[in-house]
């Protein structure tokens, strides 16, 4: 490189993911270059393209994309010919080598959106029962921003929503069915995080749960408790004091994505690595829980007897 190059933070990153990529051990380039391969065809394939039209819209010779894409190739592209395809196909160059699981993006942000057809869920709720459904055999993992979305009563729905717009109870209060439906589906694994106090603050009626009735924080333990007593093992509840952790409202799919909430949106991530990074601190969090799943329910009748001696 010459020292006037002035190379940009996209590419600095793609070379940093293939230089990493390209100098593992043989079997794990040989994994490199099967995904490769296979994702090579599938965007040609996207491309309503033949190979001659694909090779020159990309800016290759017909015989280099052949040969690419030969069975009996053994070498990896170049990093010139992996930015390239990249570029010119708006795909991610991990993605093209199987260091991610989605290609058009790593990221993306997906604004929380009223459904005005009756009985629809709202746009992003439609996009995590569908992450549901494609993760089925993978584990969940689960930090709410209040309680899982799964345990709600509709009383809480409602008091949750309130005014706001961009959504209707009804439409979070089928989504919430559709969580518990599928949690209660064949080969589900799901893990759940709260801070204890979160829990606390909520029997106790403190905080944005001041207002809530006392019957109705009452109900919720108690749908809460014969939830939890229903669905362990499949789902597994664990309390952490948020006095030593803290963690950010997220789901993970599997190793497919996590979509972190940052209030009426979500940030989405298909980076392989983002999510394994994401998938740590999660794990984290259950070796920190100071109440194991077994014992929720026994915790939670203990913040019953708090929220009944509770004042609304």
């Amino acid at each position: 490189m010459q020292p006037n190059c002035v190379v940009s933070d996209h590419e600095m990153w793609c070379l940093h993911t293939i230089c990493c990529a390209y100098t593992t051990s043989v079997p794990n380039r040989k994994v490199i270059l099967s995904a490769f391969q296979e994702r090579l065809g599938k965007v040609i394939h996207d491309s309503k393209m033949n190979r001659s039209q694909f090779a020159e819209a990309v800016g290759l010779d017909r015989s280099t994309l052949s040969q690419l894409l030969s069975s009996t190739n053994r070498r990896l592209p170049r990093i010139e010919t992996l930015t390239a395809i990249a570029q010119a196909q708006q795909v991610s160059v991990d993605w093209l080598i199987g260091l991610s699981n989605t290609g058009p993006m790593q990221a993306e942000l997906m604004n929380e959106q009223m459904s005005f057809e009756r009985e629809a869920f709202a746009h992003n709720d439609e996009h995590l029962i569908s992450w549901l459904r494609e993760a089925v055999g993978y584990k969940i993992r689960y930090v709410p921003s209040t309680l899982p979305d799964l345990l709600k009563t509709e009383a809480v729905i409602r008091y949750e929503i309130g005014d706001r717009a961009v959504s209707s109870p009804e439409q979070k209060i089928e989504t919430a069915a559709a969580r518990l439906a599928w949690t209660r589906g064949p080969e589900t694994d799901f893990e759940c995080c709260n801070s204890i106090q979160s829990i606390e603050m909520f029997a106790r009626g403190a905080g944005i749960w001041s207002k809530l009735e006392q019957s109705s924080r009452v109900a919720q333990l108690d749908h809460m408790i014969e939830l939890c007593t229903e669905l362990y093992p499949t789902l597994r509840w664990f309390l952490f004091d948020g006095r030593d952790r803290y963690a950010s409202p997220v789901t993970i799919f599997g190793p497919l994505r996590a979509a972190l909430y940052l209030g009426q949106m979500y940030l989405v991530l298909t980076s392989t690595e983002h999510v394994r990074t994401l998938t740590r601190l999660f794990d984290d969090l259950i070796r920190g829980a100071v109440v194991q799943p077994p014992d929720v329910p026994a915790f939670l009748k203990q913040q019953r007897v708090i929220a009944q001696r509770q004042r609304s």
